[in-house]
């Protein structure tokens, strides 16, 4: 079983004022150097079968982690000690000479790995058929597309299941028919016992795959913890006008984040169904959603969203005043408003659900956040009477038959 073990680790580059600081430095002169940290006092503990996603900006320091737990970059302090079989996945292209062909390349990487080649020739129909290449497997990798190229590396380090298996971004080059299929491996690994680490800026991959997520954030670990609460807290983090103000706030459930400049601030939500105030509906049950907003600047427009999640994070149903050509200005500074997202139907299956609200300056809460609350309101969605249906969505059904009579 694979586990992972880092205490302290950092990496530091040098930083020299001019050229010729470093030849001095070789030559036995006092350093002429700085540090730039790009990671710093990293402490992360992954046990077997555990899968971890590691969220960030660009730059904050993921793809330089995985290359010090790989082995690939040296570390300049700390230590990252890893026990079983590794298999990984980083840049696009690496390990892979431009010049060998598809195969050569298949064999290269599996001596790496510490096979032999009788294990490789036994592999390779598998590695073939998985990669879906064809007779480019013949050909030299440096004409390879982005897309073959990440079919043939992923192909290769998950031929064998590993204890670790970690990944990069590569996959999102990937086309959408090699993603599921990719997924589906390491789905089926994970059952296996395979510790997954995993780096990702898609919100739905993490929560699908991962069972524990840690956000980076200037070379430093920020929040290590379920998947849903560290996407919440990274989806107030990356919206520019509101890095300074993304506080926790209690919320019906009790893990909600909020976030926002409060240029707009929503006092107040509640869930309608024929004037009543209600946190369980019947399937197919009329639903408004009703904000008390209060404006503290005069603004021409601005936007109000909201985005249903169900009970594991997975986006559901969103939208906004935006798409749906609804102006909200111009508005002065003081002004209150209600306003109602009408559902005639509930079109949810049975189930927990949450419902995110946002107000802000565009299309989206990235230009001009003024209030992003993450899972203001909790509800249930119950089966509606006589009618058994599975799945997140209850759909208007009719079912009819026709008898035919043969002449």
């Amino acid at each position: 079983m694979g586990t992972l073990n880092i205490n302290g680790l950092g990496k530091a580059y040098r930083q020299y004022k001019h050229p010729s600081g470093r030849i001095l430095e070789w030559l036995g002169a006092s350093p002429r150097h700085t540090l730039t940290w790009v990671l710093r006092d990293i402490n992360l503990q992954i046990k077997p079968g555990e899968s971890v996603g590691l969220i960030g900006r660009n730059g904050a320091g993921k793809s330089t982690l995985l290359k010090l737990i790989t082995g690939v970059s040296a570390p300049t302090e700390g230590t990252a000690k890893l026990t079983g079989r590794v298999s990984a996945l980083l840049e696009l292209g690496l390990g892979f000479h431009p010049e060998f062909t598809g195969r050569q390349n298949v064999y290269m990487q599996g001596y790496l790995q510490g096979l032999s080649q009788a294990q490789i020739d036994e592999l390779m129909p598998s590695i073939a058929a998985f990669a879906e290449i064809g007779d480019y497997l013949e050909r030299p990798v440096r004409i390879y597309s982005s897309g073959m190229q990440v079919r043939l590396a992923f192909s290769v380090a998950t031929a064998l299941r590993p204890d670790i298996l970690i990944v990069d971004e590569a996959l999102a080059v990937g086309d959408a028919y090699f993603q599921h299929k990719c997924f589906d491996r390491i789905r089926t690994y994970r059952k296996q016992g395979t510790t997954l680490l995993f780096v990702s800026h898609d919100p739905g991959a993490v929560k699908s795959l991962c069972d524990r997520a840690v956000l980076i954030e200037g070379g430093q670990v920020v929040l290590d913890g379920k998947p849903a609460d560290v996407l919440d807290y990274y989806n107030a983090l990356i919206s520019p006008q509101a890095i300074d103000n993304a506080i926790r706030e209690g919320t019906p459930d009790g893990s909600g984040i909020r976030s926002g400049s409060g240029a707009v601030r929503i006092r107040h939500a509640d869930m309608l169904s024929k004037g009543k105030s209600m946190r369980a509906l019947v399937a197919g049950q009329s639903l408004s959603i009703h904000l008390d907003l209060h404006v503290q600047q005069n603004l021409d427009d601005f936007t109000v969203g909201l985005l249903i999640k169900d009970r594991l994070g997975n986006d559901v149903f969103g939208t906004n005043t935006h798409h749906m050509e609804q102006a909200l200005g111009p508005v002065t500074s003081g002004e209150n408003k209600e306003i109602y997202f009408d559902f005639p139907s509930l079109a949810l299956g049975p189930g927990h659900y949450s419902i995110t609200l946002a107000a802000h300056a565009s299309s989206d809460h990235l230009a001009g956040n003024y209030d992003w609350w993450e899972r203001a309101l909790v509800f249930q969605v119950m089966p509606a009477e006589g009618i058994h249906t599975i799945g997140i969505c209850h759909m208007p059904l009719t079912f009819r038959q026709e008898t035919i009579t043969k002449l």
